[in-house]
């Protein structure tokens, strides 16, 4: 099934606080050797280096400190003008909010203080390179701005053509993701790199704000490709709602904050077309679709479906089917959809959230890794081995993790302009 829809994306500036940046100065350091009982000055290093050329769009301000801690940034541009930059948070560089502008040539002034007050001030002078020529890879954020999502929601950016192997580290390192309370994660690659995924190793807390920077316009990717646009956008956490389905009852669980309050007879896909077992996430809902599944197997009719919610790529979704009510809690007779009366699928569009987790057990078949954001369909071990970068250790599941079908970290491509199944 493929849906004549995209997921809507909308590019924000992300909400941070900005440093103060202004014009440079000459370079500044204490003069003389170091005198024993003496405070030494700290140690700064900077790149790009001065005077560099051909500096990408991407650039950041590195620094690298001996001896004491950055105590300000001021960057400017050749016209004067201010740029807002914020830290790593490991304090390895500083990276504008914005890319930089192309042949355009920067100011950096940097000034380190050390443990007894001593300060080293570094400026270095770099013009960037000119609009590239080389092909950019597309990139898609699908996390759109100022929506509430479910707890499971995912952080997805896909690539077309996908990232190689050798340069997803670079790219990863361009993909910043903040919250509010701080819940940290990390991202995690499916094996064709054509997605990244970023989640934490527990569902988001409701009430947690999202911002989300996807910086890679510039960007080197390889030797021959570059980053396309850089894609911003913030949301928040919605109430906490899971469903479940349980082929053997034929009933459908809806829980919100971990309790019980429905239970639906649903009808899935029949054995020749059988719904997926696994941890899936809500990813689109529509008050009207249309299913066209001509030209597929198994398939040859169009039908208007009402209330009908995305699970996955390939197709299966929830939605009102009044034509099986009679079957519904009792025989499966769909394409793979989960077929609900119309009255339990208007009542579901009211409490499902997109990125509401949805679980599947009992079916024929498993859940693919990439058909629907599978990022919840392995463990978080699982799904660690898939980032380009390390992990830390101590970044755990507050409880101990329960295996889940699947073998990859998983991610969708963008829905298809068609929709089929029932």
């Amino acid at each position: 099934m493929k849906l004549r829809q995209r997921l809507t994306l909308f590019a924000v500036t992300i909400a941070a606080t900005p440093l103060v940046l202004g014009g440079c100065t000459t370079e500044r350091k204490s003069g003389g050797g170091p005198v024993q009982g003496r405070a030494v000055p700290p140690e700064l290093t900077l790149t790009p280096s001065d005077r560099a050329r051909d500096v990408p769009l991407s650039a950041e301000v590195g620094t690298t400190v001996k001896g004491g801690r950055i105590s300000a940034v001021r960057i400017t541009d050749d016209k004067g003008v201010q740029v807002t930059a914020e830290p790593r948070e490991d304090g390895s560089a500083w990276v504008p909010s914005k890319p930089l502008q192309p042949q355009r040539t920067y100011t950096a002034e940097v000034t380190a203080t050390g443990d007894a007050g001593k300060t080293t001030t570094r400026t270095t002078t770099f013009t960037t390179t000119p609009t590239s020529t080389k092909p950019a890879i597309a990139s898609t954020l699908y996390f759109a701005h100022n929506r509430t999502y479910g707890t499971a929601m995912p952080v997805t950016v896909a690539f077309d053509p996908p990232i190689p192997k050798e340069a997803r580290a670079d790219v990863q390192r361009r993909l910043f993701v903040r919250t509010n309370p701080p819940q940290p994660g990390t991202w995690s690659w499916l094996d064709d790199g054509s997605q990244a995924y970023y989640r934490a190793p527990d569902f988001w807390r409701p009430g947690t704000t999202i911002s989300v920077r996807a910086g890679l316009q510039g960007l080197p990717i390889g030797k021959d490709a570059v980053g396309d646009a850089d894609r911003n956008a913030t949301s928040t956490i919605g109430r906490q709602v899971s469903l479940e389905v349980d082929n053997a009852t034929k009933q459908m669980s809806v829980k919100r904050d971990g309790k019980l309050i429905r239970k639906i007879p649903v009808s899935l896909g029949k054995p020749s077309t059988p719904t997926s077992s696994g941890n899936m996430v809500i990813m689109e809902k529509h008050q009207y679709a249309t299913f066209d599944t001509r030209g597929e197997p198994n398939g040859g009719y169009v039908v208007d479906v009402e209330d009908a919610q995305r699970l996955t790529n390939g197709g299966e979704f929830i939605h009102g089917a009044p034509w099986s009510e009679g079957d519904q809690g009792k025989t499966n007779v769909s394409h793979g959809c989960t077929n609900v009366s119309a009255a339990a699928a208007d009542w579901l569009m009211n409490v499902t959230q997109v990125g509401d987790l949805i679980t599947f057990k009992g079916t024929e078949v498993r859940l693919q890794p990439g058909n629907g954001w599978t990022a919840w369909n392995v463990s978080w071990d699982e799904f660690v081995k898939g980032s380009a970068l390390p992990v830390p250790a101590g970044l755990r599941p507050a409880l101990a993790p329960v295996p889940h079908p699947g073998a990859v970290a998983g991610g969708s491509p963008a829905p298809a302009p068609s929709v089929t199944g029932d």
